[in-house]
Formats: C-alpha cells, sequence, structure tokens
C-alpha cells in the first residue's frame, strides 16, 4: 500500500507541474467621485500589476466626474502600464462624465455598456482667478469659448489639448474629444462607438472578454495581441488605508468629522469630565484637517463656518434676543455652501446635510450651552459649601464650642456667642470638620 501512496503522489506532482495555472484578469470598481482615495487605490493597483502581469487590467467604471489632479495621476499610470488597461463603462444607467471621458481616452481598449454616456470634459474653475488675470485681452476667433478670465480660457486649452493628445496616442475621435471639453458634448454608448470615440459596446463582461480575445492593443513600445477565452476574474479590493483614505475624502465625511470635532472641543471646555468629549473631538479635529488638504477647500468658507459657530455660541452664553443666533447662523449656512470651492457637486457638501447639521448646530448651541452655563451657576448641592445656610440643633451648650445636631449627623460646631443646647442655629461656615453656626429665633426655625 505504502508504494501506491507514494505513486499516486508522484503523480499529482508532475500533473501539477504539466498543467499551467489558468490566467486571470484583474477586476478594479469605480464607482462614485474621482478623488484622491480613487487615485491612490488605481494607481497602486496598476503599479502592482506590473510585476505580477495579470492577462489584463479591467476598470468598470461609473463617475460624475473628479478632480483633476487625481484625474492625471491615474491617467498617468495607464499610459506608463505594460499590462493592457480596459476601461468598461457599466452596468446600464452608468456614466463616464468630465474626469471618466479623460479616462476612458486614456485606456489601451473603451468599451461601455448599452443605456450609458460619456462626455461633458468641460474643466471647472477651482479657485477664483487672480484679479490681474481677468482684466487680460487674448486674441479669439469664432470657434473660442464664452468670454472669461484668461486663467479660465487657460484651464480650458490646456484640457483640450490634453484630452486630444489622448485621442491621437489611441487611435480615437479627435475632434469629438475637443467638442466634449469646449462644448461639454455627450454621446451615448451607440453613437460613441459609430463615431469611433470607443472600441466596443458588451452587454456584460463575458461578452466584453468574448470581443476582447484577438484584438491587437499598443503598449508603449509594443504591439500584444489578447488572448481573453478562459480568463478567470480576479477582484481588487482597496486596503484598508485605501479605503481610509476614500472615506474621509468624501466632502460629506470631512465636513461631519469637522463638526463633530468643534462641538467635541466646546462641550469638554464647558464641562470638564472624563475628556472622552475632549478625546474625540480632537481626533475628529485631525482627520478633518486632513480632509481638508486633500480636497479643494475654500479659506474664506472655512471662516464663515468659525465664525458662525463662535456666533452661535455667543448666543447661548449671554441672550442677545436672537441677534448673534441669526447673524451666527446665516454665516454658518454660507460657510457651509462655500466650504467646498468647485462646481463639480460631486465634490461639494450635499444641501440636506447642510440643513441637517443647521439645525442641529443652532439646538445644541442654544439648548445644552445654556444649560451648561445654567448649571455652573446654579448653587451647590454636595459638599461643604452645600451646607452653608442650613439649619441644625444644639446637642450640647456651645461655649463656644460644642456639638449640633445637621442633616441627621453630630458634627462638632463652634459659636462666637454662648448658645444653649436644644437651640435652632445656622451654619455660616464650614471649616475642615468644625462647622461654624449662629443662633436663630425660633420662630424663623
Amino acid at each position: 500500500m505504502a508504494w501506491r501512496t507514494g505513486w499516486w503522489a508522484w503523480w499529482l506532482l508532475l500533473v501539477s507541474v504539466m498543467v499551467p495555472a489558468q490566467e486571470r484578469y484583474w477586476q478594479l470598481d469605480i464607482k462614485g467621485a474621482i478623488g484622491p482615495g480613487i487615485s491612490d487605490y488605481l494607481v497602486t493597483e496598476i503599479n502592482q500589476a506590473q510585476s505580477e502581469r495579470p492577462a489584463l487590467v479591467l476598470l468598470t467604471m461609473d463617475t460624475p466626474g473628479g478632480l483633476y489632479s487625481a484625474t492625471r495621476d491615474i491617467i498617468s499610470a495607464m499610459l506608463e502600464s505594460s499590462v493592457p488597461v480596459v476601461v468598461y463603462v457599466s452596468p446600464g444607467g452608468a456614466r463616464a462624465a468630465s474626469a471618466g471621458t479623460y479616462i476612458l481616452y486614456a485606456s489601451h481598449v473603451a468599451a461601455m455598456a448599452p443605456g450609458t454616456h460619456l462626455g461633458a470634459a468641460t474643466p471647472v474653475q477651482m479657485m477664483p482667478a487672480p484679479a490681474g488675470e481677468a482684466d487680460k485681452d487674448e486674441e479669439k476667433d469664432d470657434s473660442s469659448p464664452p468670454a472669461g478670465s484668461a486663467m479660465e480660457r487657460k484651464s480650458l486649452n490646456d484640457a483640450i489639448a490634453y484630452l486630444r493628445s489622448l485621442a491621437q496616442l489611441r487611435g480615437r475621435n479627435v475632434e469629438w474629444a475637443e467638442q466634449a471639453v469646449r462644448n461639454a458634448a455627450t454621446l451615448t454608448a451607440p453613437e460613441a462607438l459609430e463615431q469611433k470615440v470607443i472600441e466596443l459596446v458588451a452587454s456584460d463582461i463575458a461578452e466584453l472578454l468574448q470581443q476582447l480575445d484577438g484584438r491587437e492593443v499598443f503598449l508603449k513600445n509594443d504591439t500584444i495581441t489578447l488572448a481573453t477565452a478562459g480568463l478567470i476574474a480576479e477582484q481588487r479590493q482597496p486596503d484598508w488605508r485605501q479605503q481610509f483614505i476614500i472615506t474621509i475624502s468624501n466632502p460629506n465625511i470631512a465636513y461631519l468629522l469637522m463638526l463633530v470635532g468643534v462641538y467635541g472641543l466646546l462641550l469638554e471646555f464647558y464641562s470638564p469630565g472624563f475628556g472622552v468629549s475632549g478625546v474625540i473631538g480632537a481626533i475628529c479635529l485631525l482627520l478633518a484637517m486632513l480632509s481638508l488638504q486633500m480636497l479643494p477647500f475654500n479659506m474664506v468658507g472655512l471662516g464663515l463656518l468659525a465664525l458662525g459657530l463662535a456666533l452661535m455660541v455667543a448666543e447661548g452664553l449671554s441672550p442677545s434676543f436672537g441677534i448673534l443666533g441669526g447673524g451666527g447662523l446665516v454665516a454658518f449656512v454660507i460657510g457651509s455652501v462655500l466650504l467646498f470651492d468647485t462646481p463639480d457637486q460631486a465634490f461639494r457638501v450635499a444641501w440636506p446635510f447642510i440643513a441637517a447639521f443647521t439645525l442641529f448646530s443652532l439646538s445644541l448651541i442654544l439648548v445644552v450651552v445654556r444649560l451648561i452655563v445654567k448649571q455652573r451657576r446654579a448653587a451647590p448641592v454636595s459638599g461643604a459649601a452645600a451646607m452653608i445656610g442650613e439649619q441644625a440643633r444644639t446637642i450640647t451648650a456651645l461655649d463656644p464650642d460644642g456639638t449640633v445636631l445637621l442633616q441627621g449627623e453630630r458634627w462638632q460646631a463652634h459659636s462666637h456667642s454662648r448658645i444653649a443646647a436644644d437651640r435652632a442655629v445656622v451654619v455660616v461656615a464650614v471649616h475642615d470638620l468644625v462647622v461654624e453656626v449662629k443662633p436663630i429665633q425660633e420662630s424663623e426655625a
């Protein structure tokens, strides 16, 4: 029996060496706005593919757009890749708008599912142009974009040249690429295929792989033929660090972290305790600063937000018939709207979020802060200070020292005048374990 077991072991080893492992392709999913987290995830995976050599990298995409810097980082990694990168706009109803159009043009093979669209790649100005730039005149012809600042025209021309260069590199429609940037033109999947903006229209990934099989792809200085029959998908997910960056780079999350941080520090300042609210507030505020560092925020919006919170706190501390609170509310709302300085709705705080936090902030500050201040100004209810003014009864005569019954307990007492036993007294001071009392009339007692 031993020789049979050994023979089977050698046979299995021989088969495993002779039969190669089935080749795989990597699938990366892009859903939502293109930001620093998505950029880090895609660039890392594309660079790692250079060493692990999957058959191809498939990006399934559904995005409304994103940040220009993050998009350029992704495209740079795609252009330098020695592994084919296929971009597939799916599922039905998805879009490759704005930044998605640039990524689609940079791919080695561009594909779309029925019911999807792309385009509207006009760049938006993230920050206001310098004052001097707006006054400069530049020559324009009939095809020039609408009049704007010199900085806006420079951004537009740079984006046109960038997308045209990608179209020329991949052999796609150069004229439409310019229209997508200049006039925010859009196309559906069949229209994009007809105008040679994309190469394939496929209803699902299985059909896409079938159409990719045998297709020639130009990679840097080499041309390869794709062999996609029988490929197995390997789903690649962001690691914990990338997922963390994706989460905190969401404008709504950054806004939430900032306000929680401010509230935590305020509560710790007004009502010192075990430091829980202060620690949580400090951590959230630091995370919010990290988020703002990755997002196009506006200093004016941040200042108005801080001013609004300060005015509402002032209203809670010293009531001013609503003047400070109303002004703080207006400054808070305007600051929230202007906090992220970009017309791209994907990188702005959602209106329902702003409304909810405005009402919450007003309620928290006007109610909680007033309760805290009222509690601070209230008379003490425990300890030595709470005993002052309490009535007691002498057990022994005080001449000047003796014993009194106070709150059901026997206390050493001292008086500046002689007080007989079984007389009503009132506590005027407490010195360690000795109470100082003075006599009161029985009618007052």
